[in-house]
């Protein structure tokens, strides 16, 4: 059989396999997901604020983020995360959720491996990158903002 044919072949089958999903779709998916989730962290706050109302609004929106970060990796141990991110793709990556559902399975995926070289070093290699950049962009916005603010 001749190369040209046998990677013809394979193209057939991998577009055969392949599931159609059209730009629309998709994106409507997304956005929806991504919307009920942003309705569903915003309607976690409104619950700690009428609780604890002599909480400040930066204690709530604290509580808020580590409540969802929670839920998002109690969701990818249970299998549900997965299920979510299919259907919604970037929506269900982009919020917080995404970074904890990274986290959390990277963890799962390697605690065979022991709890320091398996789950933390495994975890921290898929978030290290994360942290990292969003540190140095930090730090440049700083240095940006204090060269357009004179100083101090």
């Amino acid at each position: 059989m001749e190369k040209n044919d046998l990677n013809q072949r394979y193209e057939d089958y991998v577009a055969s396999v392949t599931p159609k999903t059209g730009t629309f779709h998709s994106l409507w998916n997304s956005f929806w997901i991504g919307g009920v989730t942003c309705v569903l962290a915003q309607g976690i706050g409104d619950i700690y604020y009428a609780l604890f109302p002599h909480l400040g609004k930066d204690l709530i929106v604290n509580y808020t983020s580590m409540t969802i970060i929670a839920l998002a990796i109690l969701f990818t141990g249970f299998g549900f995360f997965d299920v979510i991110a299919r259907k919604g793709g970037a929506g269900s990556f982009l919020p917080i959720t995404g970074f904890a559902n990274a986290m959390a399975s990277a963890s799962m995926e390697f605690k065979t491996e022991g709890l320091i070289m398996g789950t933390s070093v495994k975890m921290f290699t898929v978030v290290g990158p994360v942290i990292v950049n969003g540190v140095v962009w930090s730090a440049v916005a700083g240095m940006i903002n204090l060269l357009l603010a004179g100083g101090a």
